[in-house]
């Protein structure tokens, strides 16, 4: 049926579940696993005539989210070791995760992809909801949208 689906993570609670369920899946249907995290791209700050000295360079600061990045998919990893399924796992950059989440499916040649319905609380929830609703309008491939039954406890 599906032979390589796409996990997306931002690393909350939630998303980690909704990764795990993710793995079980891939692992009944003996498919591997591309494990992503989208990354916002740099920023300069604006409104600054010279950028402070603390600021860190774009080059500090993709050093950073790729340590972010491969902090956030571990588990995933993990998860597939452990169950015996075959998994590869980057970190993108894009100011549009969810055009880039459907980018990277199709590039990689993913035929599914798995994410949550949210990652976080408060804001960050409502905008995770927004990226699954744009996966979900921009993709040409099926995307499994996974629910909990049930809130993590808070971090």
């Amino acid at each position: 049926m599906y032979r390589k689906i796409l996990i997306t993570t931002d690393g909350s609670a939630v998303s980690r579940m909704t990764a795990c369920a993710g793995v079980q899946f891939a692992q009944q249907l003996g498919a591997e696993v591309l494990a992503l995290f989208v990354a916002p791209e740099y920023q300069y700050p604006i409104y600054v005539e010279i950028i402070p000295p603390s600021y860190p360079s774009e080059e500090e600061y993709r050093s950073a989210m790729q340590r972010a990045g491969r902090d956030h998919v571990q588990s995933i990893v993990d998860s597939c070791a452990r169950k015996g399924v075959q998994c590869e796992s980057m970190t993108a950059f894009s100011e549009s995760a969810a055009l880039k989440i459907v980018e990277i499916a199709t590039q990689k040649g993913c035929d599914l992809i798995f994410m949550g319905s949210h990652g976080r609380s408060g804001w960050g929830q409502l905008l995770l909801g927004s990226v699954t609703n744009k996966v979900l309008s921009h993709s040409k491939i099926p995307v499994l949208v996974h629910r909990l039954l049930k809130e993590p406890l808070p971090e």
